[in-house]
């Protein structure tokens, strides 16, 4: 089971979310305040099991409802996602994949350790 790692910013706190080996799967925004912050990884927690996937990398993709993760590829020509809830805010986003697949292994990956996880502060 993963756990979500709550850490400071310069300008407030932000989360991330570990698979059980220790990787960061998706890392948060900066929030204002500890109880935002907890808010956006309750919001993950109920979100990423029922999200729906936008592979936005396919010519003429399907739009999904919110929540989702959508599937992208960056600048670098990396594929990266990011969750939105049903609001449509971004909660979370990933690091840079190499290949599509291991993207994909990513969104299973928040998709599985997001529910149930705990939640802890970086010493």
């Amino acid at each position: 089971m993963g756990k979500f790692v709550v850490k400071a910013a310069k300008t407030g706190t932000k989360f991330d979310l570990k698979a059980t080996n220790g990787q960061v799967i998706i890392s948060s925004q900066v929030y204002a305040s500890d109880d935002t912050c907890k808010k956006g990884i309750e919001s993950v927690m109920k979100n990423a099991p029922v999200a729906n996937i936008e592979d936005q990398t396919v010519e003429g993709f399907a739009v999904e409802k919110h929540p989702k993760f959508e599937i992208y590829l960056d600048k670098a020509g990396e594929y990266r996602f990011r969750l939105k809830a049903t609001n449509g805010q971004i909660i979370a986003s990933s690091e840079g994949y190499k290949t599509k697949a291991n993207c994909m292994n990513g969104v299973e990956s928040v998709k599985k350790n997001a529910e149930g996880a705990s939640v802890e502060k970086e010493a």
